[in-house]
C-alpha cells in the first residue's frame, strides 16, 4: 500500500509543482536550491535540485520566469529566477482553477456514507 501512496503522491505534485514553484516566486526572486528549501517545508512537497532545475529550465523557455546570475557571498555566482507577467497572469489562472477543482474532489471525498 505504500508504493501505492508513493506513487499517487508524486503524481499529484507533478502536476501541481510547477505552479507550487511560481508561487514562491510571486513575492522575491529565488535560486534553484533556495527554491528546493522551500518547498521543503510543506510535507508532501520534497523534491530535489534535479528535478528544480529542468522544470526552471522549462519554465524560462515557456517564458513564465527569467533569470539573471548574480554574485554569491558564500560561493560561486548564482542563477535567480523570478516571475514574469505572463509567470503572474499563468499563477493567476491556476489558482482559481485549482480552487474550483479543488472543492469538486472535496465534494466527492469528503462524503460520508
Amino acid at each position: 500500500m505504500v508504493a501505492t501512496q508513493d506513487a499517487l503522491l508524486a503524481q499529484m505534485r507533478r502536476g501541481t509543482l510547477q505552479y507550487c514553484v511560481l508561487s514562491l516566486l510571486a513575492d522575491e526572486e529565488r535560486y534553484g536550491f533556495d527554491l528546493v528549501r522551500g518547498l521543503a517545508v510543506s510535507d508532501g512537497m520534497v523534491t530535489s535540485e534535479g528535478t528544480i532545475y529542468p522544470l526552471l529550465s522549462r519554465l524560462r523557455r515557456d517564458g513564465l520566469v527569467e533569470s539573471t546570475w548574480q554574485e554569491s557571498p558564500t560561493g560561486p555566482p548564482r542563477r535567480y529566477y523570478r516571475l514574469t507577467d505572463a509567470g503572474r497572469a499563468a499563477l493567476e489562472g491556476f489558482r482559481l482553477e485549482w480552487r474550483r477543482f479543488r472543492d469538486a474532489v472535496d465534494h466527492f471525498v469528503e462524503r460520508t456514507t
